[in-house]
């Protein structure tokens, strides 16, 4: 299989939508404010937009900074709205938390003085990932009431060598204020995703602690599968696996190829969706290819 059957439930502004419109479906050129008062510039076509201004970046901003409320029909009625246009019985029901906190933090504050506040100000730091975790925790309480089955959290924690943030930090910072989320939901029974881009080697134990089922998207060149596999055999889930780049550029054959081998590597115990690492545009041929190998290699 090459990804969890899922209908998908996401609050207004989830993927930065602003009140006056905007969002990743926008056209090329289109600049826009969201939600939380980040703004963004839509510059390629199927890629998702990058913020161009950062509402919390001087960290005076946060006395009269308005945090979105998840309570706010404006906000959290697209939930319902989309529960109630479920008519499939074949997926699971399921909550997105894009950004959940580590992305929505450097979009608020910007990346570079987010990492450097969390050593100069980790009181102000503490404060912005609370009250992002707040927000998330009020969304999570109307994904429940729609009876939703899995989550889908997400904060790109790797480069392609290296972690962003250094563990302890990541242990002071972030641990609890996932684990608050993480826990809520766990005590719903509800299965939890987590997508991390990039070098996530060191984290697979954090992953393990917090609960995680299903880590994602495993970037094939930039971690080690077969240890990423030892570490979370019989653990957690993984999906992905299969480098993007070979999807988008190698042959038919060499596609083929790095399906086989990631099932045999990922998949032989069982607990793996076989996908690629990264969602692309990819051209038509190739990801007919990608699925085609997956069917026959999975059944194998």
């Amino acid at each position: 299989m090459s990804e969890i059957p899922a209908y998908t439930l996401a609050y207004y502004g989830c993927n930065h939508e602003g009140y006056d419109g905007g969002g990743h479906d926008s056209h090329i050129g289109t600049n826009w404010i969201d939600i939380w008062g980040t703004g963004w510039e839509k510059e390629l076509a199927d890629i998702m937009a990058f913020p161009k201004y950062n509402p919390l970046a001087d960290i005076s901003s946060l006395r009269e900074y308005e945090w979105p409320n998840p309570n706010d029909e404006n906000i959290y009625g697209y939930i319902y709205k989309s529960r109630d246009e479920f008519t499939e019985d074949d997926c699971f029901i399921t909550g997105f938390h894009r950004d959940t906190l580590w992305e929505k933090a450097y979009m608020l504050v910007g990346m570079e003085n987010m990492l450097v506040n969390l050593l100069t100000e980790p009181e102000f730091a503490k404060e912005i990932l609370h009250k992002i975790m707040d927000f998330q925790l009020g969304i999570a309480k109307h994904y429940v009431k729609c009876g939703v089955e899995l989550v889908l959290l997400g904060d790109d924690l790797g480069t392609q060598k290296s972690l962003i943030i250094g563990e302890e930090l990541l242990y002071e910072f972030f641990v609890p204020e996932y684990r608050r989320l993480i826990n809520y939901y766990k005590e719903q029974g509800i299965i939890i995703s987590f997508h991390s881009c990039g070098h996530i080697e060191p984290l697979l134990d954090m992953f393990i602690e917090l609960g995680i089922n299903v880590l994602n998207p495993i970037q094939a060149t930039a971690n080690n599968l077969a240890y990423v596999r030892e570490k979370t055999d019989n653990k957690m889930a993984l999906l992905g696996g299969v480098s993007t780049k070979l999807v988008m550029d190698g042959s038919i054959e060499e596609i083929e190829i790095a399906v086989k081998d990631a099932i045999y590597l990922l998949g032989k115990n069982g607990g793996y969706f076989c996908a690629p690492d990264q969602s692309m545009p990819f051209p038509k041929e190739k990801i007919t290819a990608f699925h085609k190998a997956v069917d026959y290699y999975g059944k194998m």
